[in-house]
Parts: structure tokens; sequence; C-alpha cells
């Protein structure tokens, strides 16, 4: 069971082992997410394996069912918009019915297995930018439902899409490092979220997102420095929060239920203890007019692949990011 991946300089691409953070990501995207993982503290003791919950036990929907839920609005409660406010993250239900999500799951098996095939285990596998070659998945991306709701929750005219993404974490993949996003994007604004979408039910033990509340959390953890070969930062974020009492919110996922995430929102994801991979499709979104910051690191990953042609301090606005939301009247 792979919990305990051993954490040194060469999981990290050559060109970024010296040095500090002031650099460019080396590799691609799932060169990232492997290093990442090794970022977080896991438990020592192996623990066995419980069967996962399945697949939505429903027919798929077919691709013009999910085309057309997709472009429908949601109906966002007033009291949803003002908890995004409040703590930086907010949990929907039903933004997603059992059938599209049937639907998703399924494409997004064959997607990854093509991809990544099946020697997996214990890995955090991703896929990104589907949506300039599937159809299904730019069905997803360019979502006005989704896209609607990302501009209601950042009060913005209109969003940009930043990248999607497919994340897998296998059986026996490790817990995701605490972390917020603000230090991922490289953008001069934090009016940005993610639409995380589970593709079945997640359980405790597969390892939903967790959040710290509060939109100024991070400032009770402004002075950590950032380790990039040990799990220090993540172990010294948990302790902080422990000492000061910061709430956290760590529920399981029903069918459906889509969680949008503040760039300032803090959160982390336990390990997937079953059988079945934790998989779900994120998006991310920004605000219009948003501009790329003057020095991205090599935290920003493969941010050139997401932004093409785009320069350090240059608008964020390349053809790869359509305006996709817009803020109802």
């Amino acid at each position: 069971m792979a919990l305990n991946p051993d954490v040194t300089n060469d999981r990290l691409p050559e060109q970024n082992r010296g040095g500090g953070l002031e650099q460019d990501w080396a590799g691609d995207d799932q060169d990232w997410w492997d290093w990442y993982v090794t970022l977080a503290k896991n438990e020592e003791t192996p623990t066995e394996l419980v069967a996962g919950p399945g697949l939505p036990d429903v027919a798929p929907a077919s691709d013009e069912e999910l085309a057309r839920e997709l472009a429908e609005p949601y109906d966002l409660d007033p009291t949803a918009r003002e908890a995004f406010r409040r703590e930086a993250f907010v949990r929907l239900p039903a933004v997603l019915s059992a059938p599209v999500v049937r639907r998703l799951a399924e494409r997004l098996e064959e997607l990854l297995r093509a991809e990544h095939g099946d020697d997996v285990a214990g890995r955090f596998t991703a896929l990104e930018q589907m949506w300039l070659h599937d159809d299904l998945m730019r069905a997803v991306a360019l979502s006005p439902r989704l896209g609607g709701l990302a501009a209601e929750l950042l009060d913005e005219p209109a969003v940009r899409i930043y990248h999607d993404n497919a994340l897998s974490k296998e059986p026996g993949c490790g817990r995701t490092p605490w972390h917020h996003d603000a230090e991922h994007f490289p953008l001069q604004t934090v009016q940005a979220v993610t639409a995380w979408m589970p593709m079945s039910s997640i359980p405790g033990r597969m390892g939903p997102l967790s959040f710290a509340r509060g939109r100024d959390v991070r400032d009770e953890v402004a002075d950590l420095e950032f380790d990039k070969v040990t799990s220090s930062y993540d172990e010294s974020v948990a302790q902080r929060f422990a000492e000061r009492q910061v709430a956290v919110e760590s529920h399981p996922f029903a069918v459906g239920d889509v969680s949008f995430h503040s760039a300032l929102c803090f959160h982390t994801a336990g390990p997937n203890l079953t059988t079945q991979p934790r998989r779900a499709l994120a998006t991310t979104y920004f605000a219009d007019g948003a501009r790329v910051v003057e020095s991205p690191t090599l935290i920003s990953g493969a941010w050139r692949d997401f932004l093409p042609g785009v320069q350090p301090g240059g608008l964020a606005a390349s053809e790869l990011n359509p305006v996709v939301g817009r803020r109802r009247a």
C-alpha cells in the first residue's frame, strides 16, 4: 500500500532540484502531482482497504441529456452565496444528476485508462485540458451551469476557465497536503474558484475534500515556510490549525454534490482507503480581466500549458481561456 512515498529531491524534475521556488516547473502536470502528494504527512500504520461505494446505480444519461443539463442554470440559494463569502467554500447539492454523474464517470474511466494504463496502484493520477479533445469533457468545462455558479459565488460579471482536471486518487493513495490554491494559480487576483465534482459518492474512508473554515484562515499560517522536499509544511499547517482551534469541515459527498472552493480556502483530503478510485472532475475559473503575476514559481506547475502565449504580467486571456460563465442579473 502506497501511503508513504519516499520524500526526496528525486521526485522533482532535475531542473527544479536546486535552489528555491523561484523558477518555472520543468515537468508536465502528472509529474507535478507525483511530486506534490509526497509533501503530505501520512500515518505509518498500514490500513486494510474496504469496498468502495461503486458508481451511481442508474442508467447513464445520453450525451444530449448531459449537455442539456449542464446548459441549464442552477438556482443558487442566497444562504449558499453568503456561506461562500464567509467561509471561502460551499458544497451545493444536486448540481449534477445521478445519470449525468454515471455518464461522466464511465467516460473518465476510458480517458484515464488510455492515458495511464492499469498499473496505477497507490498513485494520484491526473489529466488536464480534456475539453480540448473530448466532447463530454468540453460540455463540463464550458458548462453555463457551472461557470454561472462560479461567477455568482465570486460576485464577478464574468469568469474565464483556467483549466479542467481529472483527479483520480487510486486505492491506497495517501493524503493530499494542506494548501490553498492562490499559491498554485499564477494570477494577480484571488478571485478564482474551483468546482470539485465527484464521480461517485465519497465516504469518509475514500478521502473527501476537507476545508478549513474562514476566508482569512491563511493569515493563521502565513509565517510558515513551504518546503519542496519534505512534509514539514503540511505538518506545520495541521499543527497550527489545531493550536488555534480552526474549524475544519470534513464530510462525505453524496452523488451530485459539487463543492466550490476559493483560491483563499485552505483544504486537504484524506487517503483513499477503499478498493475503488476516488475520482473527481475539477474545473477552475477566474475573474475576467485578471493578469498573470510577474514571477510565477514551480508551485504554479505547468501554467504555461493553461495560458499559452501569455507572459508574466500579461492579461490572462489566451484562446484557451474563454469566458464560460456570467453573473445572473
